[in-house]
């Protein structure tokens, strides 16, 4: 059975046209592969701790060497990374916010960013260790950034996807959403175009 997993990391819990189209997205895939199952991660929701003492800490510890709270740190990571690797379809919300992606998202990339976990160093470099998945990135962006020196996200996502073992991902750009309604009309429509295509 196909597992999608979709992860939504827009900062409005309302609204948000990056989810509105991962939804289309997640609801084609389900339509593709009959009786998949869909995994939502709302991480606006989790509100994942950011990178701190406390957190970095608990990482770094030796299994055997954990306190209670640092165990709890390292579970919440592992099952994070778990939902990942259960899955066969990682469908990314990923709106644009001042050239990059969202803190939340942010967060949630280093809580599964995990030497040893998701990722090894070799003699020959790194390996990433999260492999055979397909991935689909919806970002929904105000103006047009695709192409130009200002994406600065789209670069940034396949890097640390790869990184992490996963080289099969795609974009789906809605963009120009801020220009205007005509604009936001024929970015939706761009968009949707590539979600029927997939």
């Amino acid at each position: 059975m196909t597992t999608i997993l979709q992860i939504n990391s827009a900062a409005r819990s309302q609204g948000a046209q990056s989810t509105l189209l991962a939804d289309e997205v997640s609801a084609k895939l389900q339509q593709a592969h009959p009786g998949a199952k869909l995994v939502v991660r709302n991480l606006l929701a989790d509100n994942i701790p950011h990178l701190d003492d406390a957190t970095l800490g608990a990482f770094f510890t030796p299994a055997d060497q954990r306190s209670p709270e640092q165990n709890a740190i390292n579970a919440k990571s592992e099952a994070l990374i778990a939902e990942l690797q259960a899955a066969d379809v990682v469908v990314i919300a990923a709106p644009m916010y001042n050239f990059g992606i969202s803190s939340q998202l942010k967060a949630y990339f280093d809580w599964i960013a995990r030497a040893g976990i998701t990722f090894k160093y070799g003699a020959s470099g790194p390996e990433g260790l999260v492999k055979g998945k397909k991935v689909i990135v919806v970002s929904a962006r105000g103006g047009k950034y695709s192409g130009t020196p200002n994406d600065s996200q789209t670069p940034y996502l396949k890097s640390f996807l790869g990184f992490l073992g996963m080289t099969d991902v795609s974009f789906i750009f809605a963009e120009g959403l801020n220009m205007g309604p005509d604009a936001a009309g024929a970015a939706l429509a761009t968009a949707r175009d590539s979600i029927a295509a997939l």
